[in-house]
């Protein structure tokens, strides 16, 4: 079944466009697999960047949309991603970056594609845990820049995942956000005995 990719907004892909066609905003961002690259770059696979926040009264996820993150191809694999974050005057670049998520959000997709149920996918943001999924919504309508990650969501730990949480496994969100949740919660200070 083919994976749902949300479409970005075009003035978050121009200023993408607008960023790899700077050879100061490329050479500024000292991304060698991006300064080195030969051929055509561009960017693909626009996915909405959400953070979860916390958990609302009712137990369900508040998340805010970040941005928009574009892996930049080059030849027959991703090289890099560009992300992009809604300012006062609307979507502008906001950075280009390489690293271990950019081959895991690769990975994680492909396995995606491999699911009978149609999804969109998005990413979500873990702070608190250093931590990135992809975020497999259920409903393919939804705005991609909207909405809140729901029970039967699938939710995909990308590599390098935190300690105890295995990377590329898909999880419900109902059976992973409360493993989260609790890893995120300061423990209680102790009081000492009087």
């Amino acid at each position: 079944m083919p994976l749902n990719v949300p479409p970005a907004p075009a003035p978050a892909l121009r200023s993408v466009l607008t960023a790899l066609g700077s050879p100061t905003a490329v050479r500024e961002a000292r991304t060698p697999s991006l300064l080195h690259a030969q051929g055509t770059v561009t960017p693909e696979l626009p996915l909405p960047v959400h953070v979860l926040e916390g958990i609302d009264s009712a137990g369900a996820p508040a998340t805010r949309l970040a941005g928009w993150r574009f892996l930049i191809r080059c030849g027959d694999r991703a090289v890099a991603a560009a992300e992009t974050m809604l300012t006062p005057d609307g979507w502008a670049f906001s950075r280009f970056f390489e690293g271990p998520y950019i081959a895991s959000t690769e990975q994680a997709l492909r396995q995606a594609e491999s699911i009978k149920q149609p999804y969109q996918a998005r990413l979500l943001s873990i702070p608190g845990l250093y931590m990135l999924t992809l975020w497999l919504h259920g409903d393919c309508t939804a705005d991609g820049a909207t909405g809140h990650p729901a029970a039967d969501d699938l939710l995909v730990p990308l590599a390098p995942a935190p300690p105890g949480i295995a990377a590329h496994r898909p999880h419900r969100v109902a059976d992973l956000l409360p493993v989260l949740t609790h890893r995120v919660t300061p423990a209680p200070l102790l009081s000492s005995p009087a």
